[in-house]
């Protein structure tokens, strides 16, 4: 494999889920990031002694925690190929596969977190009870960006920007880029209510994909972050200063857009927005097609 994961396979040698929710592509590597959550067992529907109110209730009270979700790393990509690589010569100088340090529990951005006076008390709340959640990620220099599905704090959605340094050729480390010295820097935006639910970085703006932070049929937006992707400072961006590029059509299905990025669609430098969707089988034509 490429990295060494926070959480080592089992004895049958199955590998626990990542949760990766974010994707982005800079300075030759592959960035990732995993959701960072904790998350809350679901009630199931079928009749039988095994799902009964009792055990039901007993799934709505467990909330566990998956090592692997405590991800966030970069993966070299070849040059030629484009394929990922646990290790990249290039020019003299090694690019290798890294990640941000940390265990199965937590990781030096959770750890940083612990004590922050508006996330810090989220962080022990599954992600789907407006609980810490990220699912949103852009690269910008030595910049990384990640976007907040939760905590939503009185309409307020959260970036967290933060800087990262190699620490060793399999490590990452976090550098003191916030006040009093923190690790991160905070941008809070009024996104009418809703969550991040990806970035992506155009020109020196952000793209800010927006939804729901609980899992309900709702309002799904696009705004823009002018001058976002270079913050000097930490930020409060009134909804009047973040214009909306895009309203997207929600139907009546639980359909919620996940995933976000930019292409040229005719080659003449006329961007268009992908937007990726998790599950919508309505949207699926057929095998290859959406």
């Amino acid at each position: 494999g490429f990295l060494e994961l926070p959480a080592p396979p089992d004895a049958d040698g199955k590998i626990e889920e990542a949760d990766i929710e974010g994707l982005d592509y800079n300075g030759g590597y592959l960035w990732l990031v995993g959701s960072h959550s904790l998350k809350r067992d679901k009630p199931k529907e079928e009749h039988s002694e095994e799902h009964s109110i009792e055990k039901n209730a007993e799934r709505l009270a467990k909330v566990s925690r998956d090592g692997n979700r405590f991800l966030l790393a970069r993966i070299p990509l070849d040059p030629s190929t484009q394929s990922p690589k646990k290790t990249v010569e290039q020019n003299g100088h090694s690019r290798t596969a890294a990640r941000l340090a940390g265990n199965r529990k937590s990781n030096a951005l959770t750890r940083a977190l612990a004590g922050d006076e508006h996330l810090g008390p989220f962080l022990a709340i599954p992600s789907k009870d407006n609980g810490f959640d990220i699912e949103g990620l852009a690269v910008v220099g030595d910049r990384v960006f990640v976007g907040l599905r939760g905590p939503v704090l009185r309409g307020w959605a959260v970036i967290l920007e933060l800087a990262l340094e190699q620490q060793d050729p399999s490590t990452l480390t976090l550098k003191p880029i916030g006040p009093d010295g923190r690790p991160y820097r905070k941008h809070f935006l009024d996104l009418r209510g809703l969550g991040v639910r990806d970035l992506c970085v155009q020109s020196d703006d952000l793209l800010v994909l927006a939804g729901p932070t609980l899992t309900v049929p709702g309002t799904q937006k696009v705004f823009r972050w002018p001058g976002g992707a270079r913050p000097d400072r930490e930020s409060l961006v009134f909804g009047q200063d973040l214009p909306t590029v895009l309203d997207i059509p929600v139907g009546t299905a639980l359909q919620q857009a996940e995933g976000m990025a930019l292409f040229d669609r005719d080659g003449n430098g006329n961007r268009s927005i992908l937007l990726v969707y998790d599950a919508a089988e309505n949207r699926q034509r057929d095998e290859r097609t959406v």
